[in-house]
């Protein structure tokens, strides 16, 4: 079985391309996913330069990939499931790279909102919409909702 469950946040903003010929939309990004160390064992790591994550390559195809160029950016928290593939390829004097990523099926943006390249956005300003929470009114009188 080859299934895979990650949280992290994002290392990089998504980079969006569409295959030639198909117009398939390909979105790839890296997931920093934390080790988990103890704060005493974070310290040491640190300390000796040695990396408290894990950085993972993404791969996420077509309506998917869209979505997660316009509404994901570096530092957003999101969670992916897909499975692990490897592959390879030879550079151009000749040697051999292998490369392993994840093919994730369904991503999960757990912080989102649209990206924008307003300098002073805080990462907890959320966009839903055009105009955000003020187009909502409250119920006064809840007999008509029907649940």
């Amino acid at each position: 079985m080859n299934s895979v469950v990650l949280i992290g946040r994002l290392a990089r903003d998504p980079e969006l391309r569409f295959v030639p010929g198909s117009g398939m939309a390909v979105a790839n990004f890296t997931m920093a996913i934390d080790k988990g160390l103890t704060r005493e064992k974070k310290q040491e790591f640190e300390s000796q330069g040695r990396p408290t994550a894990d950085f993972i390559r993404i791969v996420v195809w077509g309506k998917q990939a869209e979505n997660c160029s316009q509404y994901l950016s570096k530092g957003k928290l999101v969670a992916i499931q897909g499975s692990i593939q490897t592959g390879s390829y030879k550079t151009q004097t000749g040697e051999t790279r292998y490369t392993t990523e994840v093919l994730a099926n369904r991503v999960e943006f757990l912080e989102w909102g649209e990206r924008t390249s307003t300098p002073n956005r805080k990462n907890d300003d959320f966009s839903f919409g055009s105009g955000g929470f003020d187009d909502y009114q409250a119920i006064e009188d809840d007999d008509d909702v029907p649940f």
